[in-house]
This record gives C-alpha cells, sequence and structure tokens, in this order.
C-alpha cells in the first residue's frame, strides 16, 4: 500500500512538474509572440491606400484577376506548342474583342428599351389604378364612406341664390422661353468625347498590364517571392499557386455557371414575349458575379418589364415562375455539379466582404469582391500574422468537435450541443461521437477543474448539460440498438467474413452491468454514456452517481446478479483512493468483473504500465477508451479473487495480544 502510495506521489510530482514546464512554456511563448498591434496598423493604412488612390489600384486589380482567368488558356496553348508571343497576345485580343461585343450589345439593347419605354406608360397607369381600386377592405369603406357623405350634404345644401356678377378675367399664364445658344462642332464633339476618355483610357490600361503579367509571369512571380518569401520558398510557392488556382477556378466556374443561367433566361423570356429578351440574359451573366444581390437586381428589371409590357397579369406570373426555376436549377444541379466553384468563404464573409469593396470602389469593387476577399483568405492561411483573416472570412471550423462541444456545454446550451451532435451522428455512430468528441470534451473540462480554471457551479452546469444531451440522444440510441440487431443476424449469416474494426463491439444479451462515475458529477456524465453505449449493444446496464461510492452508502448498491461492474474516471489522482473502492466492489459482488475506465485521450499508459496497474489495484480490468471498455465489460472472463493482505507479525506479538485478551476477560467477569 505504501509502495503504490508513494509511486502515485511521484506520478503526481511528474505530473505536476510537467505542468510547470509546459506552463513555464506557454509564457515564454506568449512573451515571445508579437503584438498584433503592428498588424493592425498596416492593414487600416493599406486601407487607407487603396481608397484614396483607387484610380490606380483599382484598374491594376482588374488586370491581376484577368490574368489568374486567362493564365490556364495561355499555359494550355503553349503546352501545345504555340509561341508565347501568338498565345499571349491572341488570348488578350480575343477575350478583350468579346467583352467588347458584350458592351456593344448591352448598349444597344439599354438604348431600345430606353426608346420603348413611353409605349409602356399606358399599361403602367392602368395596372397601378387597378392595384389603387382593388386596395384593403378598409379603403373601400372609407372611400364609401366618403360617397354616402358627400351625396347626403348635396342633399341638404340650399339653392344658391341667382344674381349678376361681372366675369373675371381670364389669368394670364406665363410663357416658357428656352434660351437656345449653338454651339461649335469642336465644342459638341468635345462634350461627347470627354466623358468617353476616362473609360477608355482605363480599359487600354488593363489590357496593356494584362499582357505584361503575362508575358512575365514567371519572373513576376519570382520577384515576388524574393521580396516576401526567400526565407521560406515553399510556404510561398503554395500560397501562390492556392491564390492562382482558387481565384482561377472561381471565376472559370462562375463564367460557365452564370452562361448556363442566362442563355437559358434570354431563350425562355423570348418565347414569353419580353422585349429585349437578350439584354436580360446577358446582365444576368454579368450581374450573377455579384454575390447574392446580383441575381435579385438580374430578376428585378425583366419583371418590371413583364409588368409594363402587357395590360394583364399571366406574363408577370410565367416571368417569375421561370426566373425560380432556373435558380433552383443553377443552385441545385448546375451548381454542385461545378463543385470547383466553392471559394473557401463563409457566406456572412461573402457579404461583408461586397459591402467593403463596394464602400471602397463602387460598383466595380463588388464585381471583384469574391475574388479579392479568397486572395485575403489565401494570404491569411499561409502568412502567420494574417492568419485572423482566415478565421473571420473562410468557412473552415476554427474549433474542434470537442472544443465546440465543450464551449455549449459551459454556455448551458445543450440544444445547440444536441443539433451538432446529430450532425456528426449522420456519419459516425454513437460510441465513436462519445470517444472521440463527448469524453474529450468532458476530460478539457476536468483539465480546467483541476487548474482552477473551472468553479464547482460551472462543473455542475456542464453536468447538467451533458446529461441533458444524453437524454436528447436518446432517440438515437434506440435507433442504433435496432441496427445492432440486425448487423448480428447478418454477422452470423455471413459467418467469419466480418471485417473487425475498433468500434466492432459483442453483443451484450444477457448481460448486466452497472456504471459507476468516479469522484465527480463529470466522472457521472461519462458513467452515464458509456450505460447507454452498453444498453444500445442489448446489455442490462444501469449507471449510478459518484455519491453511492461513499462509506455509508456504498452497501446500499444493488449488485445481485450483476456481471460486471465499471468505475468511470476522468481525475488520474482517483487512482491513490480506488485501490480500496475495487476491494469494497468485489467483496460485496464477488461473482462481478470489476474494472476501472481511466479515461484518456492522448499519452494512454503502454500495456507494462496498466498491467502494473491493474495488478496493484486489484481490478479486472482496466482500459483507456470506450471501445475497450464495453469490450470489457461484457467479456465472459471469470473475476480474480482478491488477494487479501497478510502482514509479517513482529516477535512476541501473539503471546501479548493472548495476555491483553486475559486481563480484558478478568475484568468483564470482576
Amino acid at each position: 500500500m505504501l509502495k503504490f502510495s508513494r509511486g502515485i506521489d511521484q506520478d503526481r510530482a511528474a505530473t505536476a512538474g510537467g505542468l510547470q514546464q509546459i506552463a513555464f512554456a506557454r509564457g515564454a511563448a506568449a512573451a515571445a509572440q508579437p503584438s498584433r498591434l503592428p498588424t493592425l496598423v498596416a492593414t487600416a493604412a493599406t486601407v487607407a491606400v487603396l481608397y484614396f488612390a483607387r484610380d490606380v489600384f483599382l484598374p491594376l486589380a482588374i488586370a491581376i484577376l484577368l490574368t489568374f482567368a486567362l493564365a490556364p488558356l495561355v499555359s494550355r496553348l503553349r503546352r501545345v506548342g504555340c509561341p508565347r508571343s501568338v498565345a499571349v497576345i491572341g488570348t488578350v485580343t480575343t477575350a478583350f474583342l468579346f467583352l467588347s461585343a458584350f458592351g456593344v450589345v448591352i448598349a444597344m439593347q439599354v438604348s431600345e428599351v430606353a426608346q420603348n419605354l413611353p409605349t409602356y406608360q399606358y399599361n403602367i397607369v392602368e395596372k397601378v389604378r387597378t392595384l389603387k381600386e382593388t386596395g384593403s377592405e378598409s379603403q373601400i369603406l372609407e372611400r364609401i364612406g366618403r360617397v354616402i357623405e358627400r351625396i347626403s350634404t348635396e342633399i341638404s345644401r340650399p339653392e344658391p341664390e341667382m344674381r349678376a356678377s361681372p366675369e373675371p378675367a381670364p389669368e394670364t399664364k406665363p410663357l416658357l422661353v428656352e434660351i437656345f445658344s449653338p454651339q461649335r462642332p469642336v465644342e459638341t464633339l468635345k462634350n461627347i468625347i470627354n466623358p468617353l476618355l476616362g473609360p477608355l483610357a482605363t480599359t487600354g490600361l488593363v489590357i496593356v498590364v494584362v499582357i505584361f503579367m503575362l508575358f512575365e509571369r514567371e519572373e513576376l512571380r519570382d520577384r515576388f517571392i524574393r521580396l516576401v518569401g526567400y526565407g521560406d520558398l515553399h510556404r510561398t510557392t503554395e500560397a501562390l499557386q492556392d491564390a492562382g488556382a482558387r481565384v482561377g477556378r472561381y471565376l472559370l466556374m462562375q463564367l460557365v455557371v452564370n452562361i448556363t443561367y442566362g442563355i437559358p433566361l434570354a431563350i425562355g423570356l423570348s418565347l414569353l414575349g419580353i422585349p429585349n429578351a437578350v439584354l436580360w440574359g446577358m446582365l444576368a451573366i454579368v450581374l450573377r458575379f455579384v454575390p447574392y444581390i446580383g441575381p435579385v437586381i438580374a430578376a428585378a428589371l425583366p419583371l418590371f418589364l413583364a409588368f409594363a409590357a402587357a395590360p394583364g397579369w399571366s406574363l408577370l406570373v410565367w416571368t417569375a415562375a421561370l426566373f425560380i426555376v432556373l435558380e433552383l436549377l443553377s443552385n441545385n444541379v448546375v451548381e454542385p455539379w461545378l463543385y470547383g466553384s466553392r471559394t473557401g468563404l463563409s457566406p456572412l464573409a461573402i457579404i461583408v466582404a461586397a459591402i467593403f469593396w463596394a464602400w471602397l470602389w463602387g460598383p466595380v469593387g463588388l464585381v471583384l469582391s469574391t475574388p479579392l476577399t479568397v486572395c485575403l483568405v489565401v494570404l491569411g492561411r499561409h502568412v502567420p500574422q494574417f492568419e485572423f483573416l482566415e478565421i473571420l472570412l473562410g468557412n473552415e471550423p476554427v474549433l474542434d468537435p470537442k472544443e465546440r462541444l465543450y464551449q455549449r456545454l459551459l454556455a448551458g446550451d445543450p440544444d445547440e450541443a444536441t443539433d451538432n451532435a446529430e450532425d456528426m451522428l449522420e456519419e459516425k455512430y454513437l460510441v465513436e461521437f462519445y470517444d472521440t468528441v463527448a469524453i474529450p470534451a468532458l476530460l478539457l473540462a476536468e483539465r480546467d477543474r483541476a487548474r482552477g480554471a473551472l468553479t464547482n457551479a460551472q462543473a455542475a452546469q456542464i453536468a447538467q448539460s451533458a446529461n441533458t444531451l444524453i437524454a436528447n440522444l436518446e432517440e438515437i440510441a434506440g435507433e442504433e440498438e435496432g441496427e445492432e440487431e440486425k448487423g448480428a443476424e447478418a454477422q452470423e449469416s455471413d459467418g467469419d467474413d466480418h471485417d473487425a474494426d475498433e468500434y466492432d463491439l459483442p453483443p451484450g444479451d444477457g448481460k448486466s452491468v452497472l456504471c459507476v462515475g468516479g469522484r465527480s458529477d463529470l466522472d457521472d456524465v461519462t458513467a452515464s454514456m458509456l450505460a447507454q453505449t452498453l444498453w444500445i449493444q442489448g446489455a442490462d446496464a444501469a449507471h449510478a452517481g459518484h455519491e453511492v461510492l461513499k462509506a455509508g452508502n456504498i452497501k446500499a448498491l444493488k449488485l445481485e446478479g450483476r456481471n460486471a461492474v465499471v468505475l468511470s474516471v476522468l481525475d488520474r489522482d482517483f487512482m491513490r483512493h480506488a485501490k480500496f473502492t475495487v476491494r469494497r466492489l468485489k467483496r460485496m459482488a464477488p461473482a462481478a468483473r470489476v474494472g476501472i475506465v481511466l479515461w484518456q485521450e492522448d499519452a494512454r499508459p503502454g500495456t507494462t504500465e496498466r498491467d502494473q496497474l491493474i495488478e496493484s489495484l486489484q481490478a479486472d480490468f482496466m482500459v483507456f477508451g470506450m471501445g475497450d471498455a464495453v469490450r470489457e465489460a461484457l467479456s465472459d472472463e471469470l473475476p480474480r479473487s482478491l488477494k487479501l493482505a497478510h502482514p509479517k507479525i513482529a516477535p512476541g506479538y501473539a503471546m501479548r495480544r493472548s495476555k491483553r485478551a486475559d486481563r480484558e476477560s478478568t475484568v468483564k467477569a470482576d
């Protein structure tokens, strides 16, 4: 016993020393970690420069994104033997000719729509009048009341006396005078050309920059690596490849999705009789690059035209139905099929990025918001100073499932914890969820409790929320119990062809197991999880709290007919008292196997250390995970006999004990 206690004390001392070293290392790492203030200042300065110098950076950003989009096509032409100059010039010329033709068609269609708007005025006025007449019931009653009141007023009004009066002179209305000053031809030409100079100059600048970037793409890459990542070539190269692949794939796949949406839209609107159907299809292709807002704008304009073009309402209904069908097909068929269109951004990040870039660079920034934000996420993924960008904007979970569950339990929100658990249980069994997520979450809570970061009230709150979670998963446990029965029948019919894995557990039919928490409410929760898992396997499983192990309560335990009694423990310090608890339980239930589950996620003891602990505790088994706990609890092995201690008797001890007994008998006789 003393030897075991010394071993435990040494283990605790080593653990405490290790914790001190870990705490010292964390403190040193925190002290060595640079402040985020310079990064935030640099970010704010960058945003200010982008805002005030947007006339310079906006064409450059457009050129960079077009370079990302055209680079794969240039590379493919180079592979088939096309010279670099021909590949670059041909690709850029084709792309900008297509964009120019696209813009010319849109301009012509917009002009035609503007000329036809007066012809739709009568339909719009008639429909607005109809909407006013078919107002709410209160408006109709109000109008009826006003009519009745006017009629009664006219009936009760006396007839006015006729008297001669001179007719009033008609009012003179002012004449509108338009001042016309003839302009010279040079001034007229100047007024026409001046508004076009800015867009034409920007377009020309973008074309030139794209051509030079495609010509010197490899050299620009090497210069960028030398500038920002010469000390870490691997990380910088990976960042460049990631950014190029994501942006290029997004632009290409989004273009394909938009084309598969715009062409059927133009055809459908043309069949319905909507004027300028080609314009609305082309606008839909462009506007759908704007996240969330673009499709709404693309649908609003044709719907308004359907409202104005026909006197009835059927055209508006059919147009709305066309948009709904195309949206459903695009979102649920085309986009999942083109899996590469995913960008790694969260939906909220896409909306916030659209607002930010629209404020920074206007409508063009709104169109460029998604690819630019993708570049920022890639920067945060590969550059430690900008890791916060990936955390804020990325769609990858920032917390492990166990940490997320622990946070929800700590917040007292078992409902969200249940929802997350049900999502994970669509892909894994309940025993795997308990072993890889729930138990590790409770281990985090136990570590916080051991170092004083978790109060008793918070620990009780976690235990209560966890028990609610277990109760909420009772239905899923019942479904898995039925699956286990079917699986057992199939296994019997298949013979020995079933491949065993970590969670291939034995059936528990005819077995009775009691799971008992070790020393805290958190241990009681783990006992409940183990009991539920055993129940799924078909065993008669029950659980009890740690309070029953106290000296005055342990005798009330009902152990008759139990095949196994399992102590469920999160805290390793329980091993100091485990030997006495195991002895008592084995005396009370000699036919039951008594074992301990010391829950451990990492750094589990080896076989030799485990065998030594089993021998010193005189337990039948000792395991560290859910799968092994279920197997040992349902095992058919016989319990080991309890070895009683036989201390050595000192010389003369028996003679002194005999004399003491004689004196006690003499005193009683007197």
